[in-house]
């Protein structure tokens, strides 16, 4: 028996905790944003352009104990699904981020969070100008150590060679370091281990308990999520839906 989960554990936990010990004024502006937007009855939007960046996107959206003013941007363009290579390619493309975000629908006063592992891919750059050239206020959820050590040559970067945390409104910053991956396994070729799915969760996961909290003050009930799967889920939830359906376009 080896000790490598022990390890892994404690690097993750290493890592939530510098997560928390250095975000949480920007959490904070986050949280009292999207309480202002969801106390007004407006959608919050989040979009996580890139292979497993995607899976941030869902990870608030349709969520047990999750809010219903999420609206998260399902495009199949950068999901693994649609095919590993292609995913990566899409992301790369200049000018794909814009027909995304044209193609939401957001305008003036809308709320869009950006969630990537390194805030650095022509998707994820081209979502982030076309959003505020609508005037959408405009929230960064990942990691800044990344994206200032990636070379400006990059393939992977915005013909602009422009980072996320730049540009938004408010950052997050994810702290996750260079290859995602934290733990070397003696003998393998690679780091293992990766981490941006847990930081990016954790931080998207603590800004919706901050925003619920300042509801909570504010005496502002909001309807929420409740799993399915729990006894009287469906019930909860079929009180709700009707006033979401058709606004969520992926609901």
């Amino acid at each position: 028996m080896t000790d490598l989960g022990a390890k892994y554990l404690s690097a993750l936990t290493e890592l939530m905790g510098t997560i928390l010990e250095t975000e949480q004024d920007n959490v904070m502006d986050v949280a009292r944003l999207l309480a202002d937007h969801v106390g007004a009855d407006r959608l919050v939007h989040v979009y996580g352009p890139g292979g497993h960046s995607n899976l941030a996107s869902q990870e608030i959206f349709f969520r047990a104990g999750g809010l219903m003013h999420v609206s998260a941007i399902l495009d199949e363009g950068t999901m693994l699904s649609s095919g590993a290579l292609r995913s990566m390619a899409i992301e790369r493309t200049p000018g794909y981020g814009r027909v995304v975000i044209d193609d939401a629908g957001l305008s003036a006063g809308d709320v869009l969070i950006l969630v990537n592992a390194y805030g650095i891919n022509a998707a994820l750059i081209d979502a982030a100008l076309g959003a505020r050239e609508l005037g959408v206020r405009t929230i960064g959820v990942s990691s800044r150590e990344h994206a200032d050590a990636t070379s400006p040559d990059h393939p992977a970067r915005h013909p602009s060679r422009q980072n996320l945390h730049d540009l938004v409104d408010v950052h997050v910053d994810t702290h996750v370091p260079i290859g995602d991956a934290l733990i070397q396994v003696e003998g393998a070729l690679e780091k293992s281990g990766a981490c941006s799915t847990f930081a990016n969760s954790f931080a998207l996961n603590w800004i919706i308990l901050e925003t619920l909290g300042l509801l909570a003050e504010r005496g502002v009930e909001v309807p929420m999520w409740r799993s399915a799967n729990a006894p009287g889920g469906d019930e909860a939830n079929r009180r709700f839906i009707a006033e979401f359906r058709g606004r969520v376009r992926w609901l």
